[in-house]
């Protein structure tokens, strides 16, 4: 190992000490060097999510608000692309000998303007973000004014709804993080291989705390979550960076995101222009636990089979339907499972059952508001929706306020983003997610016992990523004021009698857990049953549990090279 380290700081010492010009990331400039030229996209691109604009596309969108995709590092503005990406935390050991190294790291980041085209992407993607801790150490001590970035994610656990940090991984408790190396490609011998020459380059003067690996899932399933959603579709467009925004898609401007863009009127040092803060979260995914919650709270809805009941109670759970279907073939004495894609359409359009053909629509799959006419209805719905909730008969199914017939107002999709619920939607506290899954598939052992497996290797869920120009209005507002606020959205009520009822919490993240408690707190929801809206689940399981995590702070590319590495 010793030998191999050496070895790529060797190699490395000719090509990575180089001038970090941009153009040495340009195909030609690769083909000289004898590195190895990518030939296909770095980035899973599902059917149904919003696509990358091209690096043309982009361009042309940053030159009307004066965005720089040269300075931002490339994970930012991206999203939830990745195939196999590898999170490796470190600490500072060495300050004087982390600060001349970096700089022959700097090449190796990746921009965004790189990522937007298969030309210039690197066989590895590379990001790095720094803690305040970690910045503190390389004596940089500018106020970043984020006081949750300020304090760190563990002085902050009591505000997320995690029951204590006993199930937090060792490594997030307290502040001996100092950074974190994102590195992406699509395959885990690549993102190793780059993870060696970094450690090459670094040497001793970094020390690894720990390290998290995730990927997209495998075949059909990539896009989406280990609970079977299709995630990813409901992506902001960034002004200066989104060339064609979809139907749905609310575009923001670019300083929600990125600091010292338009948009951002909090005052900073101007090094920190281009960067962005870094909500990470490890979020342990309970799988069958959940498949089996969902199949014993099944609905009893007349004209649907026992399976499209459990289907549409997740889906109201989620605010989507699940994205996946199994088909059966026997073939003589083999079993044959061959999977076909039904996308998932949001219960919002498609409130009984799933609509594959809507489902991989980007034109349409986002397209809603929780507002509606009758007009507004699917071709059956209206005959489904009145024969099946009678007291709607004399109503016309128009009031937001009232209305749960299609989209629950506690449904994950609903709580993180209430679009109408506000009248004219909140363009203040928004994120874009850039996670990924992380671990293996459910085995047969735990579906057949519907009990996720206790050993460490079979832990999965998802490396939860968002970036935001302020912690407190993104990640930290979503999470605490609509997340896990049970009254949220105030002022709801029910028919037929107009009494404000409770919401509940998010039923796949929300808690209600004490700080002090040991998890499993009971988490009320209401609007699950289409039938009685105002009746209260209460959800004994967590089953998403917190691993804990980090927040840090993105730099731009000059400013990996000064303040931190002068």
């Amino acid at each position: 190992m010793k030998f191999a380290l050496l070895f790529w700081a060797i190699t490395l010492s000719c090509r990575v000490g180089a001038s970090p010009n941009p153009d040495a990331t340009s195909l030609e400039a690769r083909q000289d060097s004898g590195d190895e030229v990518r030939t296909d996209s770095i980035f899973i691109d599902p059917e149904g999510q919003p696509s990358l604009p091209t690096q043309q596309q982009a361009q042309d969108a940053a030159s009307l608000v004066g965005l720089n995709l040269d300075n931002i590092q490339g994970d930012i503005l991206v999203g939830m692309k990745k195939k196999k990406e590898l999170f490796f935390f470190f600490s500072i050991r060495d300050k004087a000998a982390f600060k001349t190294r970096i700089k022959n790291v700097h090449p190796l980041i990746t921009t965004t303007k790189q990522l937007l085209s298969v030309k210039t992407q690197p066989i590895t993607a590379v990001n790095v973000a720094f803690t305040q801790s970690g910045l503190s150490t390389l004596g940089v001590t500018d106020d970043l004014a984020d006081d949750a970035f300020r304090d760190g994610q563990f002085a902050n656990a009591d505000n997320l709804g995690d029951p204590g940090t006993g199930k937090w991984v060792s490594a997030f408790k307290g502040t001996s993080i100092h950074g974190v190396f994102l590195l992406a490609s699509d395959s885990l011998l690549r993102v190793n291989t780059q993870l060696l020459k970094i450690q090459a380059i670094l040497g001793t003067s970094i020390q690894e705390r720990y390290r998290l690996q995730g990927a997209a899932r495998p075949g059909d399933q990539e896009g989406h979550e280990h609970f079977g959603y299709m995630d990813g579709i409901s992506q902001p467009a960034i002004a200066g960076f989104t060339a064609n925004p979809l139907p749905g898609q609310i575009t923001l401007d670019p300083g929600l995101f990125i600091l010292g863009e338009r948009g951002d009127a909090t005052t900073r040092p101007a090094w920190a222009k281009d960067g962005s803060f870094l909500a990470f979260r490890q979020l342990k995914q309970l799988v069958p636990e959940f498949n089996k919650f969902v199949t014993d709270n099944a609905l009893n809805v007349p004209g649907l089979t026992k399976q499209e009941n459990v289907d549409l109670f997740g889906a109201r759970m989620v605010g989507r339907w699940k994205s996946v279907g199994i088909l059966i073939v026997i073939n003589h004495d083999a079993l044959l499972k061959i999977y076909f894609n039904l996308k998932g359409a949001p219960i919002d359009l498609a409130p009984l059952r799933d609509d594959k053909v809507l489902a991989k629509d980007p034109q349409r799959n986002n397209d809603f508001t929780f507002a509606h006419s009758e007009a507004g209805f699917g071709k059956n719905s209206t005959f489904w929706l009145r024969t099946v909730l009678k007291f709607f008969d004399t109503r016309r199914i128009t009031d937001i306020v009232t209305n749960q017939t299609k989209c629950p107002f506690s449904a994950h999709i609903r709580k993180t983003r209430p679009r109408a619920d506000f009248g004219q939607e909140n363009t203040a506290n928004h994120i874009i997610r850039a996670g990924i899954p992380y671990g293996p598939e459910t085995t047969l052992l735990e579906n057949q016992l519907k009990k996720s497996s206790d050993l460490d290797i079979l832990e999965r869920g998802l490396a939860f990523v968002s970036y935001q120009s302020n912690i407190g209005n993104g990640f930290q507002f979503i999470q605490r004021l609509w997340v896990d606020n049970a009254n949220f959205f105030f002022g709801k009520t029910v028919p037929p009698v107009s009494s404000q009822i409770l919401v509940g919490v998010d039923p796949i993240i929300g808690s209600t857990n004490p700080f002090t408690s040991s998890g499993n707190t009971p988490r009320p929801v209401s609007g699950l049953d289409p039938l009685d809206p105002g009746r209260i689940v209460n959800i004994n399981t967590d089953f998403v549990v917190s691993r804990g995590g980090e927040y840090f702070f993105t730099p731009s590319l000059s400013a990996i090279l000064d303040p931190i590495a002068k």
